[in-house]
């Protein structure tokens, strides 16, 4: 029945991407360049994937370094192997599980990797190839959701061979990569099967099950020499094959069980067909990219398809085909409608990601409420950075909070609401690591005497989830509730100097940091100065919720348009102590490689100076987003950067991003269409849109005048049109 099912929804979703209109299927995956960002710093992969799957087949070209995140640089000249799992975008190293690197000749050499022909490369939704020159050996690749199919043609003579290697990973340096396997079960259950378990630590501490299966036997097996260290073995596999023939090896994981990965393999991939594996995978793609319809250039549809990909990478369902999974107190668990979702970067995506999976994957905002509800369940509070279900405790705040709040507060109901807020309250008013709740509400602020690290950052981010807190207690009519976190929600206040008109971190007696350097970058709880990843430029305008207010204490509108707009004037400085290499994509101290910033371009609007918006968006557009492996000015975080494309690319952005709407900034793309459930669309049009013309005119609605400086999300989903008339010159 499971294997109906899957073939079910797999002739569903080919259908979904059906123009009616010209009654044609139209290929969205070929907008796609998952080249973008595997250059410098944006740390995604080229590799093979389903949406929001576990598996991500993907070579590797290095290791060790921050540089290798996702495992992968463009420009280097050979490949280590092909591992299963890899990251999208992050700005620390984890997974690479489960490498296997085909080769021939000698098994007597310094290392497996190959130089690869570039021009051989492909790489598309779900699908990756490449060929090894130094072994005459052409890879393909593929996945369903928990599976990873692999093809190898072996080109030169025999021995045909594979480096099976079960050590390795993805890590931050050599010395790890000898040690982040903790424990190491490999059972060799026939000639054409290996199956085992790998506890790993280097992000996170996990359980990994594994299943690898061949379609042709080995002929040999032999134990690589281990070094100090290692508990994980290596393996060289030969195969009795000719020149020209294939060997196909598909990877089924699981968190729960070796059971659980057998279970994933038979019902997703029960035979050897590649090709149809491979065209399930183009189907389901297609399918979400489908659901936005672009007209415009080349570029600006790889650009924007290429980042609806990148946001549908993750969140990741770990739950097995029979919905269970490994949660963060390593008790399996059954999930509901088998889905428990991990990789949730919450820090980045609740500012653009969540609100977008709102609009283009609204059937997944359920699944993960449920899964942030289940996670306070086992650990105690909200996720705020979870990897295969484990809390990594990297970022600050608790930023499931925004997460689940906007989504109740624009209709969701497939969760329990009042189990969610109690979640919330737990999570916003118990001491847990980061969230020092007993000096927040002592002093109102936390003091740089007492946090020794971001105490200005922190401080501003909880601020917003308590705001979240307080709409949520509201919607539920909880009133003492609404008035506590209310209260806290203006806590900001507490951290402007009005001397500087910087948020600037004082001590416990109240006493202003002294001396103090707004430029100064810092990021680490102890690196021993008050932001995180930024300086007092970049978190000055961290107020999603009370933009008035921040505007009050800078001194009114006029005052406060003219310091943002020395913001994006400055010079393009980094200089500070810990870890700042995430602040990037500078234009003066903006830096929009690094999502703090990526709301402030639309304070202007605030400040009653929507043009200045405009010009902004467009700068960054043209400036910060490009259609080449570097083209990333940061890491996508998940999505995260994408997310900001897109919705900027509408002309709308999710300023405050727990259920207030959308503020207007300026379309840049001629026309979208988003598919919404029930057969609606909503189109966006920006009529004589050029670079001459980059400043909105005016807006209307479904034929009426838009005056409001944003538009409310169900004006979004109840579908429509929104056409923005350009110009020349600035409306002031």
């Amino acid at each position: 029945m499971r294997k109906v099912l899957f073939l079910l929804v797999l002739i569903s979703v080919v259908s979904s991407c059906v123009c009616p209109c010209k009654n044609r299927q139209v290929d969205y995956t070929r907008y796609v360049n998952p080249f973008i960002g595997c250059a410098e710093n944006g740390h995604t992969f080229p590799g093979a994937c389903y949406p929001f799957g576990m598996i991500q087949a993907s070579p590797d070209s290095g290791n060790c370094t921050w540089a290798y995140c996702s495992g992968y640089m463009y420009l280097d000249e050979k490949i280590w192997g092909f591992s299963q799992t890899h990251l999208n975008g992050t700005g620390c190293p984890d997974l690479g599980d489960v490498q296997l690197q085909p080769f021939t000749g000698s098994i007597e050499r310094e290392n497996y990797h190959s130089r690869f022909s570039k021009e051989s490369q492909q790489a598309k939704p779900g699908y990756y190839a490449v060929t090894l020159s130094d072994f005459g050996v052409d890879v393909e690749l593929t996945a369903s959701p928990r599976v990873a199919f692999h093809r190898y043609t072996y080109k030169k003579p025999a021995p045909a061979r594979l480096l099976v290697d079960l050590q390795y990973g993805i890590v931050s340096g050599k010395d790890q990569l000898k040690r982040h396997i903790l424990e190491s079960n490999v059972t060799a259950e026939d000639k054409y099967t290996i199956t085992g378990h790998n506890q790993a630590q280097a992000w996170v501490k996990r359980h990994y099950y594994y299943v690898i299966k061949f379609d042709k036997p080995y002929t040999v097996m032999k134990q690589l020499p281990a070094q100090d260290g290692e508990k994980a073995p290596r393996y060289i596999l030969d195969f009795d094959l000719k020149p020209g023939e294939q060997l196909q090896v598909k990877v089924a994981l699981s968190t729960v069980s070796v059971d659980g990965a057998k279970r994933n393999l038979s019902v997703e991939i029960p035979g050897w067909d590649f090709v149809a594996v491979r065209q399930a995978a183009k189907n389901a793609w297609n399918g979400l990219l489908s659901r936005a319809d672009v007209e415009g250039t080349k570029d600006q549809k790889e650009n924007f398809y290429t980042s609806m990909y990148h946001l549908f990478i993750q969140p990741n369902n770990i739950a097995d085909v029979d919905g269970q999974y490994r949660g963060a107190d390593d008790k399996v668990m059954t999930a509901p409608d088998n889905a428990y979702y991990s990789t949730l970067s919450l820090w980045d995506t609740y500012r653009a990601a969540h609100p977008l999976y709102t609009i283009l994957t609204p059937e997944r905002v359920d699944g993960f409420v449920n899964t942030m509800i289940a996670h306070q369940k086992a650990q105690g509070y909200v996720p705020i950075w979870t990897l295969w279900g484990k809390e990594n405790h990297c970022m600050i705040a608790n930023h499931s909070v925004p997460v689940i709040v906007d989504a109740y507060l624009k209709g969701f109901r497939g969760f329990d609401a009042e189990a969610a807020f109690q979640a919330i309250k737990t999570s916003l008013t118990v001491n847990h690591q980061k969230s020092d709740w007993d000096v927040y509400m002592k002093y109102g602020y936390l003091p740089f005497d007492i946090i020794k690290g971001e105490s200005v950052s922190r401080t501003l981010e909880y601020v917003y989830d308590d705001y979240c807190a307080a709409q949520f207690a509201k919607a539920l009519g909880k009133k003492e509730d609404a008035e506590y976190f209310g209260k806290r929600a203006g806590h900001y206040k507490n951290m402007f100097c009005p001397e500087t008109k910087f948020m600037r971190g004082r001590d416990s007696k109240g006493e202003w940091r002294n001396p103090f350097d707004p430029f100064k970058l810092n990021h680490g709880a102890n690196s021993g100065f008050d932001y995180t990843e930024g300086n007092a430029w970049q978190y000055t305008w961290h107020v999603q919720h009370d933009p008035d207010g921040l505007i009050a204490l800078v001194g009114g509108k006029d005052a406060f348009a003219e310091k943002l707009s020395k913001l994006f004037k400055l010079e393009s400085k980094v200089e500070g102590s810990g870890f700042v290499l995430d602040v990037s994509g500078l234009i003066g101290q903006y830096a929009h490689g690094n999502e703090p910033s990526h709301h402030v371009a639309y304070f202007f609007n605030h400040a009653g100076k929507p043009w200045k918006t405009q010009e902004m968006i467009r700068e960054i557009f043209d400036t910060q987003y490009k259609n080449y492996p570097g083209g990333l000015c940061g890491n996508d975080d998940c999505g995260q950067m994408s997310a900001w494309y897109i919705f900027s690319a509408m002309g709308f952005y999710p300023f405050n991003p727990c259920g207030d709407g959308y503020v207007f900034g300026a379309p840049q793309i001629g026309k979208i269409s988003l598919k919404l459930p029930k057969g609606k669309t909503f189109t966006v049009e920006a009529k004589n849109l050029s670079k001459a013309n980059k400043y909105v005119q005016s807006i209307t609605l479904n034929g009426k005048k838009y005056d409001s400086i944003k538009i409310a999300h169900q004006d979004v989903m109840n579908g429509g049109s929104l056409v923005f008339e350009m110009g020349p010159q600035p409306l002031k």
